[in-house]
């Protein structure tokens, strides 16, 4: 009972910690970041800050990143990038390993906190999941996005599932029928263990290896809508596959 007191109290104070980093590292490069986030013409530069400010988020609170290749990837392109969702480090750990222009789908909710939400809602595409019209907006800035070459990240669960006994949730269908429909190549990306090291706020966090993998393009090369279901289940399977893996090394290390 007491162990268990003491790893929520750290975890509590470990969150404050994280949101402290947040703060003074948007604080050290909101020149920067308000400068390229103001212009489209310059969201490379932009991106290319928000990857060093991951950087910072993740070394501050101690983070080892553990990244599996699964292929050379060519960073000269845009993908839809399809990884698993768990926690708050998901988009943090994704600006490290994406290399190539890449915004990311989040709820509306997020563009509400204090200076993170500002350079939020200027650099990502906020959808309100109760709505049906900003669903379909989500969809139409998109495409617009992959037109211009910036890649587009989507968590296709729809939300860190709130059961934590679900390894990998179901999968909505967005991001299969934007990839097939821009001729764009999905990119599948697998988070180990990002709950397990920043959970909700009250469930604990620590230091510790962070994993992840990035599989091999999925090329969407003649496919077309009759395909979506089927290019859903291909890449479930795969991070399902890749997570099942990463649990059993996991207790087999126990």
């Amino acid at each position: 009972m007491i162990l268990s007191g003491l790893r929520i109290v750290f975890g509590c104070i470990y969150h404050i910690w994280y949101y402290f980093l947040m703060l003074i590292s948007i604080c050290g490069l909101s020149p920067w970041l308000y400068s390229y986030s103001h212009k489209s013409s310059s969201f490379q530069k932009f991106y290319g800050f928000a990857r060093l400010w991951s950087a910072w988020i993740l070394n501050g609170m101690f983070l080892i990143r553990s990244v599996k290749y699964k292929a050379k990837i060519p960073w000269d392109r845009p993908y839809v990038i399809v990884a698993n969702h768990t926690s708050e480090l998901d988009v943090m750990y994704c600006y490290r390993l994406i290399k190539s222009p890449t915004v990311f789908i989040g709820k509306k909710e997020l563009s509400k906190i204090p200076l993170f939400g500002f350079f939020f809602k200027r650099s990502s595409i906020l959808v309100d999941r109760k709505s049906l019209k900003s669903k379909k907006n989500v969809l139409e800035l998109s495409r617009q996005y992959l037109k211009r070459d910036i890649g587009v990240c989507v968590y296709p669960e729809g939300g860190i599932p709130k059961n934590e006994n679900i390894i990998l949730g179901k999968f909505k269908q967005g991001a299969f029928s934007l990839a097939i429909e821009s001729g764009v190549d999905i990119l599948p990306v697998t988070f180990a263990n990002n709950r397990k090291y920043l959970p909700d706020f009250f469930k604990g966090g620590r230091p510790g290896i962070i994993q992840a993998t990035v599989h091999e393009p999925i090329n969407v090369a003649g496919m077309s809508k009759k395909d979506i279901n089927l290019l859903s289940d291909k890449v479930h399977s795969l991070l399902l596959k890749e997570l099942e893996t990463y649990r059993k090394k996991d207790e087999d290390y126990r």
